[in-house]
């Protein structure tokens, strides 16, 4: 399970002597928070816990003050090591700068204050990371819920997973499905796009790049041309405005548009994006069928079986380290390729018997991958495969 591993790992780093930030990002509602308080509770450090989402994070001095109050009674008290967690990093303007300054003073003066960091959107943290904090840092990155772990915390089928997506807060109302999809739609989606994008970065035109979700998220498992998409969005001038507001949706961990895969780097960037929702839950509570419908419906259950799958491999990539591609020339196709130091897979997603696999042969025969898998029928049913790391297939 991620959050049993990540609990593990975290904890491993913040016993060693090694001096390192430690920085824990992902999605809004994976558990961040709930992990380092769960690590909190059982650890023999004294701590400070604080949180940018609860205080005057505005206050360019606030993070620094912070600092210096753990310094005064590392002194007074006699403590040798310290353990000091920031929640919600990104909303305290210029931390990076702030925490590079201090850390490095702690680091000159032999000062043993272990840091972690926790934050979201990915973007915005990993920028910070990489200007300011290089070399000082390690990062654990917590993704969405799997299906392991729904299904030992809260006995869920894989249809069920399918259907509802990996968000633990949400999983006691499934039963109720009106109130579920008004859940994630008030306290996920509109909270996602107006306090981790909206206000932490420059978007001009917002009602755009909801509008992009939306379409997004109803095309996900397809391919759709940005060109194809302006077609459908009011106020929409060119596909590189498109291209950033994706962009900033995916690293929210909402929706991505997977590229084509090539050994050409170029044509990849260049290629129509095949949509992915990093977790199905956006895209059931928007849909207009509810659970009980999308399973009497074979095409549909199909689409959302697939984005299910989508998701999967995308939830595990980051912490595997391997890319997730799609593959079209033609009327061939390949659902998915999974990519990792030049070595390729590719997936393809039958759930029925109605859909045609000449593209895996076709796939085949021009890039000769390590191998080409068959995930549904006649293949690796896919209730057994969500419950795999992908990386077990190289």
């Amino acid at each position: 399970m991620f959050q049993r591993s990540h609990y593990h790992i975290l904890t491993k780093r913040i016993q060693e002597h090694r001096k390192h930030i430690q920085v824990i990002i992902g999605p809004r509602q994976v558990g961040k928070t709930t992990l380092l308080r769960q690590i909190l509770a059982k650890t023999d450090f004294p701590h400070t816990f604080i949180s940018a989402d609860e205080t005057g994070a505005g206050n360019l001095m606030w993070l620094e003050n912070q600092w210096e109050a753990i310094r005064f009674k590392m002194k007074v008290e006699g403590i040798s090591s310290y353990l000091f967690v920031v929640d919600e990093i990104q909303k305290v303007q210029q931390w990076s700068e702030i925490i590079k300054a201090q850390w490095d003073a702690d680091t000159n003066s032999g000062l043993d204050i272990k840091l972690v960091i926790l934050g979201f959107p990915r973007l915005l943290i990993q920028d910070g990371l990489t200007e300011s904090l290089a070399g000082r840092f390690e990062t654990i990155h917590m993704g969405h819920w799997s299906f392991n772990e729904m299904h030992d915390a809260f006995g869920w089928t894989p249809e069920q997973f399918v259907w509802f997506g990996g968000y633990p807060g949400s999983a006691e109302l499934i039963h109720d499905e009106k109130r579920w999809k008004s859940y994630v739609r008030e306290s996920l989606i509109e909270t996602c796009i107006n306090k981790d994008i909206l206000m932490m970065t420059r978007v001009d035109k917002p009602t755009l790049m909801r509008r992009l979700f939306e379409v997004g998220c109803l095309y996900s498992s397809q391919i759709l041309s940005f060109n194809k998409i302006l077609g459908q969005l009011q106020d929409a001038k060119n596909t590189v405005t498109l291209s950033h507001y994706l962009k900033l949706l995916d690293t929210a961990g909402m929706i991505c548009g997977l590229e084509k895969f090539s050994p050409n780097v170029i044509r990849q960037r260049s290629s129509s994006p095949r949509f992915q929702v990093h977790n199905t839950a956006l895209l059931s509570a928007q849909h207009r069928y509810d659970f009980q419908e999308i399973k009497d419906d074979p095409k549909e259950w199909g689409l959302i079986l697939e984005s299910s799958i989508g998701a999967h491999l995308l939830n595990y990539s980051f912490a595997s380290g391997y890319k997730v591609f799609y593959w079209r020339d033609g009327n061939d196709e390949v659902d998915f390729v999974i990519e990792k130091n030049g070595t390729a897979i590719g997936l393809e997603v039958k759930s029925n018997n109605g859909k045609n696999v000449n593209g895996m042969l076709a796939f085949k025969n021009k890039f000769n991958p390590e191998k080409i898998l068959l995930i549904g029928e006649s293949g690796i049913p896919w209730t057994e495969f969500i419950k795999i790391d992908p990386i077990q297939l190289f």
